[in-house]
């Protein structure tokens, strides 16, 4: 009876921190297949339920927990978590659904084995100068030349340097990069600690945290920022806050995983 138990014991502890079902594993592959070619430069492939990073880390996907609160996903995600909600494209902004954040899910090992971890000063040695709009600013800004962010942040500025002078005062001057800080109200590090998000607009963004909920606890949405400089951005690789729930309509976050449709 002991022996048995012990058994059953064992499956149980092996099937929740390693197992998943076929339909599962398969939904699996193709989010590992995504992550791979997102970071090439770090992700060697996927076997069964692992990343594998080409050092030869084994990262585990999928922790086989079902139906975490919304808060478990923001404090104990696994990595497939991150894809709990999918990233919606589109030209306008439309209010997303209660807890609907695609890219505030972060599985914080994952950022820090690819972009160092701030609080030790790694992140720090990967920095690299932007010239932020070139043409109608030419400031140098920071950001990670880790994962080809910073190029790709290059790319982004000189698309936005050719839009027409009524959307100057929303692109400069930008509201920060690096910034090594936990995320307001949480012990979560902020995508700033990493060099791979920037801020602009302050003066015409919003955020969740400085409105007030109606009578039924719910975010009305705001949102003042075009959506052509939305659609560089995301062209590029980085998230909008603005296609959150909880919005923060001045951050954009270098995350080519979420935009990829297959």
């Amino acid at each position: 009876m002991i022996i048995h138990s012990l058994a059953r014991l064992c499956l149980i502890v092996i099937c929740s921190v390693s197992a998943v079902t076929p339909a599962y594993a398969a939904d699996n592959d193709k989010l590992m297949e995504r992550l791979v070619r997102s970071y090439p430069e770090f992700l060697a492939g996927h076997d069964g339920n692992e990343l594998i990073w080409k050092d030869g880390t084994r990262m585990l996907f999928d922790d086989g927990k079902r139906g975490k609160e919304f808060e478990s996903l923001l404090n104990s995600p696994s990595i497939k978590d991150m894809f709990y909600a999918p990233y919606i494209q589109g030209k306008k902004a439309v209010p997303p659904d209660v807890n609907i954040d695609p890219g505030r899910v972060r599985y914080e090992p994952f950022f820090i084995k690819m972009y160092g971890d701030c609080r030790k000063g790694e992140t720090s040695r990967t920095l690299v100068d932007v010239v932020w709009l070139p043409k109608k600013w030419g400031k140098k800004i920071k950001m990670t030349r880790v994962n080809g962010v910073a190029e790709q942040l290059s790319k982004v500025s000189r698309e936005l340097d050719l839009l027409p002078a009524k959307y100057d005062n929303y692109l400069f001057p930008p509201a920060g990069t690096m910034n090594c800080r936990v995320i307001e109200g949480t012990k979560r590090l902020s995508a700033h600690g990493s060099a791979t998000a920037i801020d602009i607009a302050p003066q015409h963004s919003d955020y969740w945290r400085w409105a007030k909920p109606d009578s039924k606890g719910r975010y009305p949405y705001r949102n003042h920022i075009p959506a052509e400089i939305v659609e560089i951005f995301e062209k590029h690789g980085f998230i909008w806050g603005g296609r959150w729930y909880h919005y923060d309509t001045m951050h954009f976050e270098y995350r080519p995983e979420l935009l990829e449709s297959n």
